[in-house]
């Protein structure tokens, strides 16, 4: 299972160095749930190499505002603290694998 990232744990787990990846989503969101069991799966895959997780948008706006989300899924790769990659929409695992190994 993903990472839940929020607003009180983003800084010390997305932020704190090596890669990150933060799915923004929200329950609502058609094309989020599709995304969602891919995420699920990276987290499993990268477990140890990269914290691999999601930020529910409703439950979390600060976070959300931060980053300037204002299309969901919004994808982010995090590397020592600085967005390093962002994909906006539905992608494929294939995608997503290859821009993860692209920073480990």
């Amino acid at each position: 299972m993903a990472f839940q990232f929020t607003d009180s744990n983003f800084q010390e787990t997305a932020l704190s160095g090596g890669v990150s990846v933060v799915d923004f989503w929200a329950e609502w969101c058609g094309p989020c749930r599709l995304i969602g069991p891919i995420i699920d799966e990276l987290s499993t895959q990268y477990e140890g190499k990269a914290v691999i997780g999601k930020v529910n948008v409703d439950e979390n706006p600060e976070i959300s505002m931060k980053y300037g989300i204002r299309s969901i899924p919004t994808i982010l790769i995090i590397k020592d603290g600085e967005v390093v990659d962002k994909q906006v929409g539905v992608t494929t695992k294939a995608n997503l694998e290859s821009k993860i190994a692209g920073y480990l």
